[in-house]
């Protein structure tokens, strides 16, 4: 999930992700928006692909890049979730594995003393 926010708090990788809302575009299509040089905007798309926030295919020379909302659903769902006291909380891809890993004490692992 560390990896879901650090994507989620950069406003150019925000404004990427805005962008593809319209449409699959390709690395140069989206490089074309910015005022920065092609290897900053290659590390953003990566940021946002290794959170799963995008896909990429490649296509000949072009490699483009779509939005994937099914990581949003689920953190919005875990989101919400968080508000209704008995509701377990997903536990899917990127959205926080056990809770030993992060250290979370829930119904499930809590021991009674």
């Amino acid at each position: 999930m560390n990896t879901l926010f650090k994507a989620l708090n950069d406003p150019t990788r925000r404004q990427m992700l805005d962008m593809l809302r319209g449409g699959d575009l390709t690395a140069g299509e989206i490089a074309d928006r910015f005022a920065m040089t092609k290897p900053s905007i290659s590390h953003h798309l990566d940021l946002l692909r290794q959170a799963g926030l995008v896909e990429s295919t490649r296509q000949g020379q072009f490699i483009y890049y779509s939005l994937n909302t099914s990581v949003l659903d689920e953190l919005l769902g875990w989101l919400l979730s968080l508000g209704q006291p008995g509701l377990s909380r997903p536990d899917s891809v990127g959205l926080g594995g056990s809770s030993a890993e992060t250290g979370v004490q829930t119904p499930q692992n809590h021991e009674k003393d």
